[in-house]
């Protein structure tokens, strides 16, 4: 990836995750963020688990993000992506819908 690709990265990234450290890492705690997505034998669910790598590339300096993060980080928006475009309709509050994107970093009602 060269610099162009890196600042495309990070402006995506910026843009579709709203949610501040703090304020995902409080989110990661509630049993709704835990009960929320695809959980494989029982386990943390994938998008928790992202929520928590969220957090550290959120307060890790630009400089210091590898290779791994940026993919992590490409994942995030193509997720969020896709996500946003498979809106149900009705009231999305207390929707698994948000839920999930939620534990992804972006909270579609902020």
């Amino acid at each position: 990836m060269d610099g162009d690709d890196l600042q495309e990265i990070r402006d995506g990234f910026r843009e579709l995750v709203n949610m501040a450290p703090a304020d995902l890492e409080a989110w990661l705690e509630t049993d709704e963020s835990q009960d929320a997505g695809h959980h494989q034998d029982g386990g943390e669910s994938t998008g928790h688990a992202s929520g928590r790598r969220i957090v550290r590339i959120q307060r890790t300096n630009k400089d210091d993000l590898s290779d791994d993060d940026y993919e992590h980080m490409r994942k995030v928006v193509g997720y969020v992506r896709r996500h946003l475009a498979q809106r149900p309709s009705g009231d999305v509050e207390k929707s698994r819908w948000r839920y999930s994107l939620m534990n992804w970093g972006h909270d579609p009602l902020a």
